[in-house]
C-alpha cells in the first residue's frame, strides 16, 4: 500500500474504485481514495463483481463505532472481505468471530497467555532472533528486510505459541497465504480461493499433529489454555481448538512485520531515521506512531444486526459493513497533519489493534518486539540504503510490503 500525501482528491471519482481489489493497495494509490471518501463519502456502497456489496466506514469515529458496537453490529458472520457472502463457519467458536457474552468465556483465559509475566520469558528468544535476522546486514550484505521482518513475527509467535523453530519457515509460508492469497509471490496456481484454502487446512492440519504429538502442556501456555478451556461449561470442542490456533497465529503474525517495513521505508524517504535514533526518549511514541502510520490490518467487517443509521444513511440489517481502519488513522478530524510520520506525536489515538471487545489480545507481544528491534537498529546502524524496488502485498486485508530490499551502514562500534 503507498503512503501517499493526498492534498487534493477533488478529481477522484470514488464510484470508479473497488476497495475490494487486492491490486488498489498494491499497485493504486488507495490512501488517495480513502482521502475522497473522508470528505465526499464517508459512509459508500461498493457493488462487487459477484453481485455482492458492502458499506465502507471510513472516518475514524464511525469506524471505532462499528467495531465497538456489537449491538448494532456482529462479528459472527465474518470479518474479512474474502468470506463476504459466506457465513464464517468458525462462528461462535473461534474468539475473533464470536459475540458478547460467550466471547469473554473464549477471550478471558487466552489472554493470560499474551500477559506480561508470560511475554517476559520469550524477551531472549525474540532478542536473539532479531541479531540473527540482522546479522547479513551487519556483515554488509544486502537483505530482504521485508522478508526478514515476516520471520520475525513467525518467530515471535511460535515463542508464545510453543512451536518448534524448525516449523517456522512452513508456517511464515502458510500464514501469507492466508492474509494474501491474491497476492502472486504467494498464490497457487489454482488461483485465490484454493489459495486460502490450502493454507488454512495445512494450518489447520499443522495445529492438530502438534497437539496430538505432546502430551503436557504447561498451565500458562497458550495451547494448554485452549485444550482445557471451556465455554458455558462444555470443553471446547477440537474444531473450535484448531479455530482458535489459527485465530491466534494470524493475530500474532498480522501486524508486527508491517509495521517495522513502512515505518523504516517512511523514515529513508523523509531522512527521519538518523533524528529518531538520537531521542530514545522517543522510542515508544515513535513506535505507535509506526503503528498508526502502516496500520497493518487495513479492514475489519461487520454485519448489521438490525435496520441502522450512519452519518445519516440508512444500512439494513444483514448489510456488510466494512471498517477502514488505515484511513481511519489518516483522519484529519483526530490527527494533527496525518500525512506526516512524527515520531514525537503526543496525540495518537490510533486504532491499529482494533477497538473495542475485539482489541488485539498480541498487542503486548508486538509492542515488545517493535521495542526490541528498534533498539537494535538504532543502536547497530546509522543508516540504510536502498537496493532494489519495493513491492506492496496484493492485500485488501493487510497494508504491507513484501519485498524491500537493503543494505546498512553499520556504525564503528557496535557489540559483537
Amino acid at each position: 500500500m503507498k503512503l501517499t500525501y493526498p492534498k487534493d482528491s477533488s478529481h477522484i471519482k470514488i464510484d470508479d474504485y473497488n476497495l475490494a481489489d487486492p491490486k488498489l493497495h498494491s499497485d493504486g494509490d488507495v490512501h488517495l481514495v480513502w482521502h475522497a471518501m473522508r470528505e465526499r463519502a464517508p459512509i459508500h456502497w461498493t457493488e462487487t463483481d459477484n453481485g455482492l456489496g458492502f458499506w465502507s466506514v471510513t472516518k475514524y469515529s464511525d469506524v471505532k463505532n462499528v467495531l465497538s458496537n456489537h449491538n448494532e453490529f456482529t462479528s459472527e458472520r465474518g470479518t474479512l472481505l474474502t468470506l463476504l457472502g459466506t457465513d464464517d463457519p468458525a462462528s461462535g467458536k473461534q474468539v475473533t468471530v464470536t459475540d458478547p457474552p460467550r466471547h469473554a468465556q473464549l477471550r478471558r483465559p487466552m489472554q493470560k497467555g499474551f500477559a506480561h509475566n508470560s511475554l517476559a520469558k520469550h524477551i531472549d528468544v525474540i532478542k536473539n532472533e532479531v541479531r540473527q535476522l540482522l546479522k547479513p546486514a551487519l556483515e554488509g550484505e544486502v537483505i530482504d528486510f521485508a522478508q526478514a521482518m515476516f520471520a520475525l513475527s513467525t518467530a515471535v509467535a511460535g515463542a508464545i505459541l510453543g512451536l518448534p523453530a524448525s516449523d517456522w519457515p512452513l508456517i511464515t509460508q502458510l500464514t501469507a497465504m492466508s492474509i494474501a492469497p491474491d497476492d502472486p509471490k504467494y498464490q497457487l496456481p489454482e488461483g485465490p480461493q484454493a489459495t486460502l484454502q490450502h493454507a488454512h487446512r495445512e494450518i489447520f492440519s499443522y495445529f492438530g499433529d502438534l497437539i496430538m504429538e505432546k502430551e503436557n502442556w504447561e498451565d500458562d501456555e497458550v495451547l494448554g489454555i485452549l485444550l482445557h478451556q471451556t465455554v458455558d461449561d462444555e470443553p471446547l470442542d477440537f474444531g473450535g481448538i484448531l479455530a482458535n490456533c489459527y485465530a491466534l497465529l494470524l493475530g500474532s503474525t498480522v501486524t508486527t512485520p508491517h509495521v517495522p517495513s513502512a515505518t523504516l521505508y517512511t523514515l529513508m524517504e523523509c531522512g527521519g531515521y538518523q533524528e529518531w535514533s538520537k531521542h530514545p526518549e522517543f522510542l515508544k511514541s515513535g513506535i505507535e506512531e509506526g503503528l498508526r502510520w502502516s496500520s497493518p490490518a487495513s479492514h475489519i467487517m461487520r454485519y448489521a444486526l438490525k435496520d441502522t443509521e450512519i452519518r445519516g444513511q440508512k444500512i439494513k440489517k444483514g448489510e456488510a459493513v466494512v471498517s477502514w481502519i488505515s484511513s481511519a488513522n489518516r483522519d484529519e478530524e483526530v490527527f494533527e497533519d496525518p500525512y506526516t510520520f512524527n515520531f514525537r506525536r503526543k496525540k495518537n489515538p490510533h486504532i491499529s489493534f482494533g477497538s473495542g471487545i475485539h482489541y488485539c489480545m498480541g498487542h503486548l507481544a508486538a509492542r515488545q518486539t517493535l521495542e526490541i528491534l528498534f533498539t537494535e537498529l538504532f543502536e547497530t546502524f546509522e543508516g540504510f540504503e536502498l537496493c532494489g524496488d519495493v513491492e506492496h502485498l496484493s492485500s485488501n486485508f493487510i497494508g504491507g510490503i513484501k519485498h524491500f530490499p537493503i543494505r546498512g551502514k553499520v556504525k564503528h562500534t557496535v557489540r559483537v
